[in-house]
Parts: structure tokens; sequence; C-alpha cells
């Protein structure tokens, strides 16, 4: 297929997209908020404590359990903090689908297979299923050509060899894929296993985007 993206012309025989960022809206602010209304004032230093131990890492890659996670965060919580509450404020960032994007893609899925490729985790994936199929009202899975899904498949983006790994699932050679993302240094590690890659700016209509 032949495509204008951001102007260029790109040829390519395979599109796969990231969830977050491009096809849902995700605001990360949402979370923070939340967590302070539980009573947690210091999330952004928890959050990048959390970073620097791979808590996350790990729970993208489904290295532990949503409720291995819960209970690891529920100590720096006041007491008598749900479980219940702590998930509600982590789900908090995820947005909606846009209904003219999956249109857009209802399009170009006519003419290449569209895959998806998403870090995500067990508790923010089953709220955006639930979320789809209130759109769609048929499963993911129908949508895509494959779904490939962090902690499903224990890989993670921007590592290069997950890009190598998905192109050899998808069976087209990376030079013949092209991957969109929001993240740079996702689009960096596309790049850097040969991927065709564009970055993404969230606000940005799909048919402005591909033009």
């Amino acid at each position: 297929m032949q495509l204008k993206v951001e102007g260029e012309t790109i040829n390519f025989s395979c599109l796969i997209l990231d969830l977050g960022g491009v096809l849902l809206d995700i605001d990360y602010h949402s979370t923070k908020i939340a967590f302070e209304s539980l009573g947690l004032q210091d999330f952004s230093n928890l959050y990048h404590q959390f970073q620097q131990n791979e808590l996350f890492d790990r729970f993208e890659c489904g290295e532990i359990s949503a409720q291995r996670f819960i209970n690891d965060l529920l100590p720096h919580l006041p007491s008598g903090t749900s479980a219940n509450s702590l998930v509600k404020a982590w789900n908090a960032m995820l947005g909606d689908f846009d209904p003219d994007k999956l249109h857009f893609m209802d399009q170009i899925k006519q003419q290449v297979p569209v895959a998806l490729l998403s870090n995500t985790n067990e508790l923010h994936f089953a709220e955006v299923l639930r979320s789809w199929k209130k759109h769609r009202g048929e499963e993911m899975e129908a949508f895509f050509h494959e779904m490939f899904i962090s902690h499903l498949i224990g890989k993670r983006k921007p590592n290069a060899d997950t890009f190598t790994w998905v192109c050899s699932q998808l069976k087209f050679p990376p030079e013949q894929v092209l991957f969109i993302d929001d993240s740079p240094q996702h689009i960096e590690g596309a790049l850097a296993a040969g991927v065709q890659a564009k970055l993404y700016q969230p606000g940005i209509s799909f048919e402005a985007y591909f033009s």
C-alpha cells in the first residue's frame, strides 16, 4: 500500500498501531489526581520510585499478577483504602476510543493487515476491552489482524527485539511494515529493528495525519 503520512509517501504491506495515545485517549494526569483524592499526595514520586524498581515494567510484561501489583501499591495509600478504589484510580488515565479513527482504520484494513502493539497491563487491558465492546459491539480481536499485548506476550516496546519478533509473527519483513506510536523512544526502537516508523501527535485526526 502507498500512503502519505505527514506529507511523506510511504510504501508498506502491514500497519502496526499503538493503542494508548493513538487509538485510545490517555490522560496520565487523571490518575495522579485520582490517587491524590485517595490521600496519596506524592504520587509522582511514588510512580518514579516504582519505575526505578521496575514494578510497572514487570506488570506490563505479565511477570507479576494484578493482585501482586495492587498489594505492592496499597501500603503506600492511607489505611482503609480498598483495592477497588486503587484500581479505579489506576484506570482513571484511560480515555475513550475515537470513532472517526476506527472508521478510518476500517478503510485501511481493506487494503493491508492492521495489527496492534501495546505496552499495557492486566488491569488496564480489561477496562480497554470493555470500552471497545461498548463502541463496536464486537470483540477487539475481530478488528485487528493480530494483537500483541505486552503482558500477554511478555515483551515490551521500545526493545528492538520486540519489533523483530512481532514482524516474524506477522510474517512480514521489517522494511515492509509501518509502525505508528506517540512515544519517541518506541519509534527509535522500531527504527533500530528496521521497521518504518512515524511519530503520532495525539489530538491529530487520522484524516489529517494520513494526508
